[in-house]
């Protein structure tokens, strides 16, 4: 995709229990947010207001924050006494943080945890709850229309109508936001049904003006103006199958040039529906689970894992291209997996004891139970087959692939929703 996958994530912050640190009166605690770049280096994303006098404090203030699915973004809240103006806190309380991923946090929608000194020992009994909210109109508008008796612009044959549909701009502008498809001869064309954003049509304004035009298409791009009309979304979600919505389509200059004209034609709303569209998000904090199942190459393409030139070489600090594709999906995937405990296969190798040649086995050897427990099982369970396993071939993954399948179909029978994630990590040379 050429453009991102992110979207606006709203955090409402709480916390119980808080340390004191004043004398005569209560903690006036502040929330601050940092999010981490690399390493140790972290960035002040924002901060809540400051309420006085408490140690329930429920802050008022919402930190916004972009969520991309596919990274791991690391954030830190802070919590501090005020008891001055200085905008610095190095000379303010310190009352706990906690330390997690956005994911984690969406995953879990309200996420409760207890606040640790920077030392790692526990703030007391204080704790943290961290509410997050997709920040969004995820309103979509169904359409279907037709026509009848639109006037004639070719000398040949009969009109080829289509309509464009535009919003009006804060400046007075009209931008065209959809186009529908062109019906080729046929002065009483009924288009097909669309879908479109409610933001896209209208900017969410019930009654914001939308034109409607209604052109006679011609392949040298010189397209005919039939006629055109304004309504509001207001007037066009009245419209039903069994009442709808009808338009006169007004042509200014042949009605200034015709003392009878009436119109070019009528439009009929058929029928016109706002519906809220799902995205990713509303899936993963309405308690959807990511299945993860990952599968290794052992295919003797890789070379020879003691040449630095096999991707199966281990480095001296223990890593190798597969080890590394392993985490950075991984780390993803597993805030979104509750029991964390994720199969992993091999193929393409010969396996012990009889070495013959296996195309769908664990790599922790339990045929029984291929799970591992997180990410670093899995890595623990790679390094301790690799240097049992021979290489061999061919490339065949079709065996896990069925394998995923299987596990997709019995989670088509539970109550809760899962998705399925399966990961051939494989020799791309």
């Amino acid at each position: 995709m050429a453009a991102q996958c992110v979207t606006k994530v709203e955090l409402t912050i709480a916390c119980t229990n808080l340390l004191d640190k004043d004398v005569g009166s209560k903690s006036d605690p502040l929330c601050v947010l940092l999010q981490n770049t690399s390493g140790q280096q972290w960035y002040e994303v924002d901060r809540t207001e400051r309420v006085k006098n408490s140690l329930n404090p429920k802050f008022a203030k919402k930190f916004l924050i972009d969520y991309y699915f596919e990274l791991v973004q690391k954030l830190k809240f802070g919590i501090y006494d005020i008891d001055n103006k200085t905008y610095n806190l190095n000379d303010d309380d310190f009352l706990g943080e906690l330390e997690c991923t956005l994911g984690q946090i969406v995953s879990s929608r309200t996420l409760t945890k207890p606040l640790v000194l920077k030392n790692g020992k526990p703030a007391g009994r204080g704790s943290i709850t961290i509410t997050a909210e997709e920040v969004k109109d995820n309103r979509v508008v169904v359409l279907e229309l037709e026509a009848r008796k639109l006037d004639n612009k070719d000398f040949f044959g009969k009109s080829d109508p289509y309509l464009e549909f535009h919003k009006q701009t804060g400046d007075g502008n009209w931008v065209m936001v959809h186009r529908t498809e062109v019906i080729k001869n046929n002065l009483n064309p009924a288009w097909r049904p669309f879908k479109i954003s409610l933001n896209s049509l209208c900017y969410s304004d019930m009654d914001k003006s939308i034109k409607v035009e209604c052109y006679d298409y011609d392949s040298d791009g010189s397209h005919d103006l039939i006629g055109s009309f304004q309504t509001t979304m207001s007037k066009l979600k009245e419209a039903s199958r069994s009442s709808p919505v009808e338009f006169e389509c007004i042509n200014e200059k042949k009605r200034q040039k015709k003392k009878n004209y009436k119109n070019s034609g009528i439009v009929s709303v058929k029928h016109c529906e706002i519906i809220v569209e799902c995205t990713f998000l509303d899936y993963i904090m309405g308690g959807c689970q990511l299945n993860f199942t990952v599968g290794i190459d052992f295919t003797g393409s890789n070379g020879d894992p003691r040449s630095p030139d096999s991707l199966h070489y281990l480095s001296p600090n223990g890593v190798n291209e597969y080890l590394t594709a392993i985490w950075s999906v991984g780390m993803v995937i597993q805030d979104y997996d509750t029991d964390k405990m994720f199969p992993a296969f091999g193929f393409g190798a010969q396996i012990p004891p009889s070495f013959q040649v296996s195309h769908e086995f664990p790599i922790n050897f339990n045929p029984s139970n291929p799970f591992c427990n997180g990410i670093q099982g899995i890595v623990d369970a790679y390094r301790a087959c690799l240097p049992q396993v021979r290489l061999y071939g061919p490339t065949n993954f079709s065996p896990i692939i069925n394998h995923v399948a299987r596990f997709a179909a019995a989670a088509t029978q539970q109550q809760t929703a899962s998705l399925i994630f399966g990961a051939p990590i494989q020799n791309r040379s």
